[in-house]
């Protein structure tokens, strides 16, 4: 990674939670599943074949599965890669995004399931990934917005900046849809496009938020974290904050922006004009999942 690159997320960190939590992630993996079938709902939606397929973020198999039902058959080969050996399926490679040993121009498709929010060269990461693709070939991704856990992460700092006099980030920052967009078009995708769903979860206990999180394995990775432990003051002030700002019915509710993106390797009939007005990818609606809301 070039030195200009800011480290701002621990990568070696993030390895060793998705590690510690593969065996119970079933348990906590609601919006994994979610973006999963997303995914495969608009791969079904693509009115060709694909040869050869990578899935960046395996997660033991999630996309596989969701494929199974939404279209499968429209992949010959699917590569199941992970950042950890724990979540890789048997066959599947250990790959990290932010390096990519992969042959230019050698995919018909790459998805790329929740990962790239942890990526500290996100332009480089999705270079490489273009390089990566056919010409025409597919690239599809979901991950978090800017839009989540904005109020939990107001919340912590508000309490901290009260009761410490300064605050440290608790919270991982996350691309705003348009800044993908553009990070998009930087990297020489053709027709690049994207759109983002609100999924709200409510929680009776906030605490349980944070257990989520860690179960999902996205604990803080922060290189800025904290290196002590998080005072019991300061964690009950900041979530209740976050209950009395967020509450619907006496539950507290946590907003998950899920971003989506498409786009194509370049090719000449990209070049082709379109009609005024016209979608450049249309995705049709009723081939998506419901709005899940877990409750507990």
């Amino acid at each position: 990674m070039s030195r200009e690159v800011p480290h701002i997320f621990d990568r070696q960190r993030l390895r060793q939670n998705r590690t510690r939590r593969a065996a119970k992630l079933a348990d906590y993996d609601f919006l994994l599943r979610r973006a999963a079938e997303d995914l495969a709902g608009r791969i079904a939606l693509q009115n060709r074949r694909f040869d050869t397929a990578l899935c960046l973020g395996a997660s033991g198999g999630m996309l596989r599965e969701a494929l199974a039902t939404k279209g499968g058959a429209r992949i010959v080969r699917l590569i199941e890669a992970d950042l950890t050996h724990a979540l890789v399926p048997q066959g599947g490679l250990v790959l990290d995004e932010e390096k990519l040993p992969i042959k230019a121009h050698s995919l018909d498709l790459i998805v790329a399931l929740w990962g790239l929010h942890h990526v500290n060269d996100l332009p480089g990461a999705l270079l490489q990934i273009r390089h990566a693709l056919k010409p025409d070939g597919l690239f599809l991704a979901a991950l978090p917005g800017g839009v989540t856990l904005a109020e939990l992460r107001a919340a912590f700092l508000n309490s901290e900046a009260s009761l410490l006099g300064g605050a440290q980030p608790h919270i991982h920052p996350f691309a705003d849809l348009q800044d993908l967009v553009g990070l998009m078009q930087r990297a020489g995708f053709a027709l690049p496009v994207a759109d983002s769903d609100m999924v709200a979860v409510r929680y009776k206990e906030p605490l349980k938020l944070l257990d989520d999180l860690r179960g999902m394995g996205e604990a803080n990775v922060l290189t800025a974290r904290p290196k002590h432990f998080l005072r019991r003051d300061v964690l009950r002030a900041a979530l209740a904050q976050f209950s009395a700002t967020t509450q619907q019915d006496g539950k507290a509710v946590a907003q998950f922006e899920l971003c989506y993106l498409a786009g194509w390797g370049p090719h000449e009939r990209h070049s082709e004009r379109h009609k005024e007005g016209e979608p450049i990818t249309r995705f049709d609606e009723s081939a998506l999942p419901a709005k899940v809301e877990p409750k507990n």
